[in-house]
């Protein structure tokens, strides 16, 4: 019963104009609630560039630390590789001086020193067998280590353009809060998004860009 009472007495004094105006904010407070919305969206949208442009940095140290430790490693192998040559060499060197030794004086000689001999060129044999067997294990692993330079070397220039793209990213969006332009913002993220691909095509290598792989 009092509620209907108050909503009379509400309604009675609508008519009679009486009711209090209601206060509104003014353009000026509505133009800065909007800029501040503004300026928090930008903020949180750096923040996620700064993350991106922290993980393609990371990318690229990685890049650039593997790629110079599979040359180093790629080195040593190759270094490996010609030293099994060079015994490779001596082992047919000396098979083939055994080989003519016994066909030049094979049967003059005493049956102890031609079995002696023959034990030697099977040992000289074996040995350049071994030699060059491991020589292609050798051969291969460096391959292996080679094509992982390559491979780390490729992808170094994708996060060294995603990182500048990034950083200028985050000072275009970081103008258009000072110049209250949201045109820049939307450039920045333009830039950033190209930025972010190229670092994420730094991990995976799914799109080849020449251009890139043509500087490095």
């Amino acid at each position: 019963m009092l509620l209907l009472t108050d909503a009379a007495a509400f309604a009675g004094r609508l008519k009679e104009g009486k009711m209090a105006e209601m206060e509104l904010p003014s353009l000026e407070e509505m133009e800065k609630l909007k800029n501040r919305a503004f300026e928090r969206r930008v903020a949180l949208t750096m923040a996620i560039f700064a993350v991106i442009l922290a993980i393609a940095g990371l990318g690229g140290n990685n890049a650039t630390k593997e790629m110079l430790l599979a040359q180093q490693q790629a080195s040593d192998q190759w270094a490996f590789y010609q030293s099994k040559s060079i015994k490779e060499h001596q082992s047919r060197l000396r098979r083939t001086e055994i080989e003519m030794a016994l066909a030049e004086r094979g049967a003059g000689m005493a049956p102890e020193a031609r079995r002696r001999a023959e034990e030697l060129l099977t040992e000289a044999t074996e040995e350049e067998k071994r030699y060059r067997s491991e020589k292609a294990e050798i051969e291969k692993e460096a391959k292996e280590l080679e094509h992982e330079r390559d491979l780390n070397r490729a992808k170094d220039p994708y996060f060294d353009f995603a990182e500048v793209l990034l950083q200028i990213a985050i000072v275009m969006a970081s103008i258009s809060i000072l110049a209250d332009m949201p045109g820049i913002f939307y450039f920045s993220l333009v830039l950033a998004s190209v930025g972010s691909f190229l670092a994420l095509d730094g991990y995976l290598m799914i799109v080849k860009i020449p251009f890139l792989r043509a500087g490095h």
